[in-house]
């Protein structure tokens, strides 16, 4: 009895364990198990995020969806199944590289340091590192905040740019970490810290969607300028110029644009809500020259 319980374990563990994935392998994966997995943020909003049904929906979900697409018709399946799994931003390279996703549908900074371990689609938007205070706060400057409490989310590039800052201006912040977005905002706008470095995109996503965005402001002062990708498995050739292909494709068809006038300067759900997020410059140089360089 003990034997057959073991191998019984075992057998469970093989089907529920993810698929290992070496270099090279995801469309073969893909074919020999049918399904695509995508990583999804829950509160990303308006890359990847849950609507009203608690179903994942973005910028980026469907920027991966017309991916999913081109995978099946790459692989001349006649159905492909999608699996969404939800991830945060400290383990969503873990995840890819242990094959659990396939494609990380998300905000997601393209660092050389990144680089290392994982690759990256070309870029689908690029951002600011800035800091969002309370309106009527005396804060203009990251210097401005030497010696204040400020809220950081885990595994984000704002953690090393601010120290960066803090060493080469000689001042100190409080750093108090949460492990997603919406930590990091409440810890904000429930008096814990008095400020909150991110993308600017995501904080006035944030903004946006709280009870009061009138009490908050973003400052102008910048980190950095960073690009935007979507993440896939490192040395694998065939996948990311599939991705890079439909991206390209979308940018060159004025789909990649429309998707962004739906997304970021248009009411958006569960709550109508409109971020008024025109496409900067250094998006649009972007999309005319598609790149997957890193900073």
């Amino acid at each position: 009895m003990k034997v057959r319980i073991r191998s019984l374990l075992i057998a469970i563990a093989a089907i529920t364990a993810p698929v290992a994935v070496q270099a090279g392998d995801t469309l073969k994966k893909v074919r020999e198990v049918g399904e695509i997995r995508l990583g999804h943020r829950d509160v990303s909003v308006p890359f990847s995020y849950l609507d009203g049904e608690q179903k994942p929906v973005g910028f980026a979900i469907d920027l991966c969806a017309h991916v999913v697409d081109a995978v099946k018709a790459e692989l001349k399946l006649s159905t492909l199944q999608t699996k969404f799994q939800p991830i945060q931003l400290g383990n969503q390279i873990p995840l890819i590289e242990n094959g659990t996703i396939d494609i990380v549908c998300g905000p997601a900074t393209n660092t050389v340091e990144r680089q290392k371990v994982v690759a990256f689609s070309d870029t689908i938007f690029v951002s600011s590192i800035r800091a969002v205070v309370m309106k009527d706060a005396p804060i203009k400057t990251f210097e401005d905040l030497n010696g204040k409490a400020v809220s950081l989310t885990a595994g984000s590039t704002s953690i090393g740019l601010l120290a960066a800052r803090t060493q080469e201006k000689n001042f100190k912040t409080n750093n108090v970490m949460s492990p997603d977005h919406a930590g990091s905002f409440l810890a904000f706008t429930t008096g814990r810290t008095e400020a909150f470095v991110m993308d600017d995109v995501l904080l006035a996503s944030l903004v946006a969607n709280s009870p009061k965005p009138d009490s908050w402001r973003l400052i102008d002062d910048s980190l950095r300028t960073e690009p935007y990708g979507l993440i896939i498995r490192k040395d694998d050739p065939d996948f990311k110029a599939l991705v890079d292909r439909t991206l390209v494709g979308l940018m060159k068809s004025g789909d990649f644009q429309n998707l962004y006038t739906k997304w970021f300067t248009s009411p958006i759900p569960p709550k109508n809500i409109n971020l008024n997020f025109p496409m900067t410059a250094p998006l649009k140089e972007a999309i005319a020259n598609p790149n997957d360089k890193g900073v």
